[in-house]
C-alpha cells in the first residue's frame, strides 16, 4: 500500500531511491520493486548484514560500531550518509536492528529496529520496537521503512 504511494511521489517529484538494509535483508528494495513504475526511481541497494559489509560499502565506522554497535542511532546515521554517498540518490532508506528470535538484549530487545532516512542533505532517524516472530518483525520494519520515507519527502 504505501510503496505504491512511494514510488508515484518518487515518479513524480523526478527523485531517485536506493536503500541499505541489515535485518530487513531485502524486504524494503522488495517492496519498492514490486510497484509498477519503480524502474524509474530505483536503481540499487545495499543488503549489509554483517558488520563489515556496512564499513565495506557504506563507509560505517568500525569505531562507530565497536561504541554503539550495530543496532544504534549512529549506526544507521553513517549507513544512510553511506548509502547516499556510494549511489548518489536523492533519497536513501536503511534498516539496522535484532528480527530474532535470539539476538536481542535488554538494551536492545528482539525487535528493535532502528531507521534512516536521507532526503536533501538531512538524515531523519527513528527507532521502532516490533513484536511478533522474525518474519512478522522483518516485514513490518520493510512496512515502517517505506512510510518513514513517504513521510519526510512529504515535508
Amino acid at each position: 500500500m504505501y510503496a505504491e504511494k512511494l514510488v508515484n511521489l518518487l515518479i513524480e517529484k523526478k527523485l531517485k531511491i536506493s536503500t541499505a538494509e541489515s535485518c530487513t535483508g531485502g524486504l524494503v528494495a522488495a517492496e519498492i520493486i514490486r510497484t509498477a513504475g519503480a524502474s524509474a526511481v530505483y536503481s540499487e541497494g545495499f543488503i549489509t548484514y554483517a558488520d563489515e559489509a556496512k564499513i565495506k560499502y557504506l563507509g560505517v565506522k568500525k569505531s562507530t560500531l565497536e561504541a554503539y554497535g550495530a543496532v544504534s542511532r549512529q549506526t544507521v546515521y553513517e549507513m544512510a550518509q553511506g548509502c547516499a554517498e556510494q549511489t548518489k540518490a536523492d533519497v536513501t532508506v536503511v534498516t539496522s536492528g535484532v528480527a530474532g528470535p535470539a539476538g536481542g538484549t535488554e538494551e536492545t530487545p528482539v525487535g528493535l529496529v532502528w531507521f534512516a532516512c536521507f532526503y536533501k542533505g538531512k538524515v531523519t532517524i527513528k527507532k521502532e520496537l516490533f513484536s511478533g516472530n522474525r518474519t512478522e518483525i522483518r516485514t513490518a520494519a520493510a512496512d515502517y521503512a517505506v512510510k518513514l520515507v513517504l513521510d519526510v519527502i512529504k515535508i
